[in-house]
């Protein structure tokens, strides 16, 4: 049967997403999910631009994180989401870093020893 003129489409799927603590985790960024917790709850991560300080906001595959590591600060995109907590080099091929941090000039000097 063909809807009435005043049927609305159907919804979209809703995509899939998962948790910004559990994927910190997940990624191996944070050391536990209590950890991702109180690291997200301090408000310095920011998804697609906007401020998380909510540990159980949403992140779907293609989304920006901005993340504040002791090292500084790294961007990084979702590529897709992680099902498991597995080894680091599987975390790692979910994400692409997008701000590849390079040793400044001076940095990269070597000094004689001595």
């Amino acid at each position: 049967m063909r809807p009435g003129p005043g049927a609305k489409p159907p919804a979209p799927a809703p995509r899939p997403s998962l948790r910004i603590d559990k994927l910190l985790w997940f990624l191996r960024l944070a050391k536990s999910r209590a950890a991702a917790q109180d690291w997200v709850e301090q408000g310095h991560i920011r998804l697609n631009g906007r401020r998380v300080e909510r540990s159980s906001a949403a992140i779907c595959a293609d989304d920006v994180l901005v993340l504040p590591l002791p090292s500084g600060v790294r961007v990084i995109r979702i590529l897709a989401l992680p099902n498991r907590r597995g080894p680091a080099p599987e975390a790692q091929s979910v994400y692409r870093v997008l701000d590849e941090t390079r040793l400044s000039p001076v940095a990269a000097t070597q000094f004689p020893s001595g």
